[in-house]
């Protein structure tokens, strides 16, 4: 429970109580896009002008990464059975890490919470940018927790491949600020948004619904819902009871065509529309959109009850890992 969590953000937490987050830095998606002024002058925050740049200071690899065994969940993703093979490098994840995590509880936004060792948000950096369908991976996320990510991309043991171009985007104010502003980073045909709280994204679900939005437009991972949902009126009286087999829980990734994606941005700035997830953009758009089947291990880490579960999950997945390699 709460303690648990508190137990494992000990270490962590203590950093953060050092850092000076910024108050406000939300872009707006009305305002003109622009890098800010304390992006450019940051040492390594760069943005797609100078994607992975490999200087000669602190972040500059000195030696060849570690086998990635224990900490990784990368394994050989299968394309769907006669579904066209994407082209390589076509794809650009827009990987979300700037939420604060309020129903956590923590002293740290929940996707930078240790999970064996490591950030959670470092795990579906892994995953994404170890397939070769991924061309690039722009990163939504407050400077101050930069230095998480570049752990995994520069020091010893890296677990992200060299040649992975890495851009930065800043949070805004609402989910779909964020995106927004990680969209005008993107330079793929197909853009693929991920929740970084999700750290178990395997590659064979991701590729599937890769293929699923190259396909019809517009795709998302989902699974079936298990329990009966109803729906209620405002004094909580039923009003009926849902068709289950009809009903779908979505996760992430949201993958869409890029131009329909910014097509999409442009109706809901016309519209004044507020949507909670990334396909309702195109749904307002009257566009179809694909549920791709997933895996009910794909758990979002919103409340302290869920890491146990989720390093539970990871194990089992790295044993399923080590085993194909074997």
């Amino acid at each position: 429970g709460k303690h648990a969590a508190a137990a494992l953000s000990t270490a962590w937490a203590a950093k953060a109580l050092h850092r000076k987050v910024p108050t406000s830095c939300a872009m707006h998606p009305q305002a003109p896009h622009q890098q800010p002024k304390f992006i450019q002058e940051r040492p390594g925050f760069v943005t797609a002008s100078t994607c992975r740049k490999q200087s000669k200071g602190s972040h500059q690899r000195t030696c060849k990464p570690t086998p990635r065994l224990a900490s990784s969940i990368v394994s050989r993703a299968t394309a769907n059975d006669g579904a066209e093979p994407l082209p390589k490098g076509s794809v650009s994840v827009v990987l979300l890490a700037g939420g604060v995590g309020k129903r956590m509880g923590a002293s740290i936004p929940k996707q930078y919470l240790p999970l064996h060792g490591r950030a959670l948000a470092t795990y579906s950096l892994q995953t994404f940018s170890n397939m070769p369908e991924v061309g690039e991976v722009v990163i939504v996320c407050d400077p101050s927790w930069k230095d998480i990510f570049d752990k995994a991309i520069f020091d010893v043991g890296a677990v992200v491949p060299k040649s992975m171009p890495i851009k930065w985007a800043l949070p805004g104010a609402e989910r779909q600020d964020s995106v927004y502003n990680g969209l005008q980073e993107v330079t793929g045909e197909l853009v693929a948004i991920h929740d970084s709280a999700r750290p178990l994204i395997t590659p064979k679900d991701a590729l599937r619904c890769f293929q699923d939005g190259w396909q019809c437009g517009a795709a998302v991972l989902g699974v079936m819902v298990k329990p009966t949902i109803k729906e209620v009126d405002s004094n909580g009286m039923v009003i009926k009871t849902l068709e289950r087999s009809k009903l779908w829980e979505v996760q992430t990734p949201q993958v869409i065509r890029t131009a329909l994606l910014k097509e999409g941005f442009e109706a809901v700035r016309s519209k004044n529309l507020a949507v909670t997830d990334d396909v309702s953009i195109v749904e307002a758009l009257g566009k179809p959109v694909k549920i791709t089947e997933g895996s009910y291990t794909n758990i979002k880490i919103t409340t302290p009850d869920d890491l146990p579960m989720a390093a539970a999950f990871l194990e089992e997945q790295q044993k399923e890992a080590a085993q194909t390699r074997s």
